[in-house]
């Protein structure tokens, strides 16, 4: 009985191995990790989850991203935006929930959507997006900043050091911020109206 055990455990590890180097190393770290960004204020709490890919020396936006296209807005997985309470960007209202953030880089400016879809993956078998526009809460468009320096790895953070709240997304030498803050109570007494 034991030595079925042990020969039943040596093909697993075995399979396991030849799986590891013939197909996906299992074990070497993603070139793409996850990473989170997260932000308390008062009651507000805004987290992102993504996935950081490299430059690696590519040219990014408008090659390996190409503009007037959606992006997954990283890499593997839907990138996700949580709050936990009503939101004000550009103007319009984003009920608080979960999302998944879309981008569509341009030259001069970017768009990004919140959309309500929930999403397994970024993209699909064919590489096209898994967005569904249906789904979007809301659409804006930013300018974007160059940098002097290189940001190596895909970043996305919350900035609140000058009092007003921002969303910042930062690859190569390309950055956008999109300007958030929290509903007031007149906004959310006109939601609860509604609902």
């Amino acid at each position: 009985m034991l030595k079925r055990i042990l020969i039943i455990l040596f093909i697993a590890a075995l399979g396991l191995l030849l799986y590891s180097v013939f197909v996906e190393n299992i074990f070497s770290p993603r070139l793409s990790p996850k990473d989170s960004a997260a932000i308390e204020l008062n009651d507000l709490k805004l987290k992102v989850e993504y996935n950081r890919p490299s430059k690696r020396e590519r040219e990014i936006f408008g090659a390996l991203v190409p503009f007037n296209k959606v992006w997954r807005t990283g890499a593997n997985e839907a990138t996700t935006f949580k709050t936990n309470k009503n939101l004000i960007i550009q103007g319009m209202l984003l009920p608080k929930g979960n999302y998944t953030l879309w981008t569509v880089p341009m030259e001069n400016s970017w768009k990004v959507m919140f959309n309500s879809g929930q999403y397994q993956w970024g993209v699909d078998e064919k590489m096209e997006p898994m967005w569904d526009p249906n789904y979007d809460v809301i659409e804006i468009e930013v300018p974007t900043e160059k940098l002097n320096t290189t940001v190596e790895r895909f970043t996305i953070a919350f900035d609140n050091t000058t009092g007003n709240l921002k969303l910042t997304l930062a690859w190569d030498n390309t950055k956008i911020e999109v300007p958030i803050r929290e509903a007031d109570s007149k906004t959310n007494q006109n939601l609860n109206q509604r609902n």
